[in-house]
């Protein structure tokens, strides 16, 4: 077990020797070592005890805070971070260089139409009744991955081309799903149908999870090279996190295909608007989440990694155009 989620408002939790105990109104629930965790989801109002925060710390076990309806990001914990402030010095002078920010951020467009083209390839297989709808788009978005490779593209052409593609695939990614559920285009903060809820839960899993590894091995989050520097936003997080979107959006599709979750599972809240998945479907999402996640964990260290390698020895590309 790497990932432990805790989403019950009445539950305490104390320190047992190396193991976290759980306790309720009922007294003690159940224990969980400390040993093979990696990474704790706290949602809602979880009773604790600083001294397990200091222990979490210690041991290098990232917390992650969600609010306990919406799921909205809260805040994440870490203990004590590598110290290479080289590598930060490096990151702030590679951010500066136009030639460095362009190359990484013509891998980052490519990858990302390249993950949605290929995407749409496996669902018209899939799906021949959407046979004309998805050719159309997965032609449009290989021309966007042959033009975002080319040397002269730059900066605001690449965001034009990926703004582009987005639009022609989300127009695409909305047919696959069944009118019931509402999703009609992409919505956020808030959501206001099924998919979109989804999509936006498990976007934001995946940026944390992406903000913990970029801090774990020393590199400044809120620096990234194709997103720009934007107050409060981990841009090196979003740009990062890019090519795997498409990866997400199969998740989403396959929990609605094969009916995984259904509308019957999804809130609107009278009070705020916004769309949320409900308590006990909750309970179901995690280990979803958790066993998907554990096949691509890998990959994305793997890119964390490779950027930190970038910035210190001088080479050109971050990504490989083909991964």
């Amino acid at each position: 077990m790497g990932t432990l989620y805790i989403d019950r408002k009445d539950i305490e939790i104390r320190l047992d020797g190396q193991a976290l105990a759980f306790y309720s109104g009922n007294g003690r629930e159940g224990v969980i070592p400390l040993a093979p965790l990696k990474r704790i989801v706290m949602i809602g109002g979880v009773r604790l005890d600083t001294s397990i925060l200091g222990r979490l710390c210690k041991l290098g076990i990232s917390v992650l805070l969600l609010s306990g309806k919406r799921l909205e990001f809260r805040g994440i914990l870490h203990g004590r971070l590598h110290n290479n402030g080289l590598l930060r010095l490096r990151q702030y002078e590679k951010a500066l260089s136009e030639e460095f920010s362009l190359n990484i951020a013509r891998e980052i467009v490519r990858r990302k139409i390249k993950g949605q083209r290929d995407f749409l390839l496996d669902v018209r297989a899939r799906r021949p009744d959407l046979e004309k709808a998805l050719r159309s788009a997965i032609i449009t978005l290989q021309e966007i991955v042959e033009t975002a490779g080319q040397a002269d593209t730059g900066m605001d052409s690449l965001r034009g081309l990926e703004g582009g593609g987005a639009s022609v695939y989300f127009s695409a990614y909305t047919m696959m799903f069944p009118k019931s559920l509402g999703f009609q285009r992409r919505n956020k903060r808030p959501p206001l149908d099924p998919v979109n809820a989804m999509l936006s839960l498990c976007y934001t899993m995946l940026h944390f999870e992406m903000v913990r590894e970029i801090e774990v091995i020393g590199l400044d989050p809120t620096i990234g090279f194709y997103h720009q520097f934007d107050y409060g936003r981990e841009s090196l997080a979003c740009d990062l996190v890019e090519p795997h979107r498409p990866h997400v959006e199969r998740f989403v599709w396959e929990l609605f295909r094969d009916r995984v979750f259904t509308v019957r599972n999804f809130a609107m809240d009278d009070e705020r608007p916004g769309c949320y998945l409900k308590k006990k479907a909750r309970r179901r999402f995690y280990p979803l989440y958790e066993e998907w996640a554990k096949e691509r964990r890998q990959s994305w260290v793997e890119d964390v990694r490779g950027l930190a390698r970038r910035i210190m020895d001088g080479q050109d590309t971050v990504y490989h155009p083909d991964k």
